[in-house]
């Protein structure tokens, strides 16, 4: 129940309550009182009793009189309310992103003037506090990358020398993988945090989804293969979408090596791409052991792992559908992720396409002409 309406309700109340006290005091003027000195009712001039009397002005006067209160008094509540109601449409309209905008404020100096204000500064604290976290991601980000690729080189080198024994090298090779997976983490951070901060730049260019479809396919099924996981394309459309290649192929590559980690020895991963009017929509379908409808609302949170992934043979650190998420919203689409735990898990990725061109009447003209001169060539004489 809004406030408006408890309002109405309790003032209609109290409307009730004195228009009872009204009757009931006058009731007692004219009759508990005129009881002592008149041994009989009291008669009115044209013969109705004074109790007849009394009820009709009740009806006709204050029941319209009350009914002519509730609807001013609604219609002050509902005016007085409004800022209220402004207030809140204003305030859902904010997010992390739009932390920097302030709501108006009227300027009277009433109870909700000095609210905004004090939300104005709530906000500005948290803009400045996510402004300072961006900050030290980036940073820290940028400044291990030097040291990550040094590393990395150093430990490339080191395994090319001939005196290391079988040993060395495997210990070796492990921290590669590990170094490698740390700069993939920085990479990730980096991605997440210049996109928060609207610093990633896109190349929106025509692109064939289709054939990157195609292309990104053939490296999902080695990694397929190597986990014993059934990769199928079930259906692919032609499509072209504004983008980047290198993101949609790292979007790609982050659902489907997602679907194949959380699978199972024998499973199976379905891709489809399918062009719907002005969208064009990639499902990506898998078997395993799937997700808890509890935990599915945090997939996209960062660095969150659900309980089937909590084991020491899945490698990842969580990252991977936040990154996919990102990617597919700098490109103006949007991702769903659903699953049915030990039956399969579906991701689906919607993107606006590129406008078809329409060909101008002169351009149709002169290709109809030439499907009509190569049809006459093949006509046998």
């Amino acid at each position: 129940m809004t406030i408006r309406t408890r309002l109405t309700l309790w003032y209609a109340a109290l409307l009730l309550v004195a228009l009872l006290l009204i009757a009931g005091w006058t009731y007692y003027e004219m009759f508990v009182e005129n009881r002592a000195t008149a041994p009989r009712p009291l008669i009115m001039a044209d013969g109705d009793s004074a109790l007849e009397e009394i009820g009709e002005v009740m009806l006709y006067g204050g029941l319209p009189g009350m009914l002519l209160a509730l609807i001013g008094g609604w219609f002050l509540m509902r005016r007085a309310l409004s800022p209220v109601t402004r207030l809140t449409q204003a305030i859902e309209r904010i997010h992390t992103g739009n932390l920097h905008q302030r709501l108006p404020c009227a300027g009277n100096g009433d109870e909700l003037d000095r609210l905004t204000h004090v939300f104005n500064e709530m906000t500005a604290r948290l803009d400045d506090s996510f402004q300072r976290i961006r900050e030290f991601t980036l940073h820290a980000s940028h400044e291990l990358k030097t040291p990550l690729t040094i590393l990395h080189a150093s430990l490339e080198t080191a395994l090319k020398e001939e005196i290391l024994t079988g040993d060395q090298r495997d210990r070796m090779g492990s921290q590669l993988e590990e170094l490698r997976r740390l700069a993939k983490i920085v990479d990730g951070l980096t991605l997440l945090t210049k996109a928060d901060a609207g610093l990633v730049a896109l190349a929106r260019e025509p692109l064939r989804l289709d054939e990157l479809v195609r292309e990104t396919f053939e490296d999902i099924q080695i990694l397929a293969q190597q986990r014993s996981v059934e990769a199928i394309l079930e259906s692919c459309d032609e499509a072209t979408v504004p983008g980047d290649r290198n993101r949609l192929r790292q979007l790609l590559l982050n659902l489907a090596d997602n679907a194949i980690k959380y699978n199972h020895a024998g499973g199976r991963l379905t891709m489809a791409l399918r062009r719907d009017g002005t969208f064009v929509t990639l499902v990506i379908r898998n078997t395993g052991p799937g997700l808890a409808p509890a935990l599915q609302a945090r997939v996209f949170d960062r660095f969150f792992r659900g309980d089937p992934s909590h084991n020491t043979e899945v490698d990842g650190c969580g990252l991977g559908l936040s990154i996919a998420r990102c990617i597919a919203q700098l490109h103006d689409g949007t991702i769903e992720f659903a699953s049915q735990p030990d039956r399969e898990t579906v991701v689906q990725v919607r993107l606006p396409c590129s406008p078809e061109p329409a060909l101008s009447k002169a351009a149709a003209t002169a290709a109809a002409s030439a499907t009509a001169a190569v049809s006459s060539t093949l006509v046998p004489r």
